[in-house]
C-alpha cells in the first residue's frame, strides 16, 4: 500500500473538482484517502492510499479534472500508507 498526496492547481475550485476526484477513486475502486479545497481558492489537495496501480489511475484522471476545470499544474508526493481512512471522502 501506497500513499500519495496531490495538490492541483488551477481553477480547480468551484467546478465540481472534488466531487470529481470523488467519483474517479470510487470508479477505479481500491482508494481511500480524502479531497478537499485549500484556502488560497485556486488548489485542491487530495491525500489517497491504495495499490501503487490504482492511484496512478487515479493520478492520471486528477492531471485532467472535470471539464470545467483548467489544470495548470499538479505536485505529486508518494509515501507508504499510514492507513486512518476507512473511504475516500470530500472533506469541507
Amino acid at each position: 500500500m501506497e500513499r500519495v498526496t496531490v495538490r492541483v492547481r488551477g481553477r480547480v475550485q468551484m467546478v465540481g473538482y472534488r466531487v470529481f476526484a470523488e467519483m474517479a477513486a470510487e470508479r477505479i475502486g481500491g482508494i481511500v484517502g480524502m479531497v478537499r479545497n485549500l484556502p488560497d481558492g485556486s488548489t485542491v489537495e487530495v491525500v489517497a492510499e491504495g495499490q501503487r496501480p490504482a492511484l496512478d489511475e487515479l493520478l492520471e484522471e486528477l492531471r485532467v479534472g472535470p471539464a470545467h476545470a483548467l489544470v495548470r499544474g499538479v505536485d505529486v508526493e508518494w509515501n507508504v500508507a499510514e492507513g486512518g481512512f476507512d473511504r475516500f471522502r470530500t472533506i469541507y
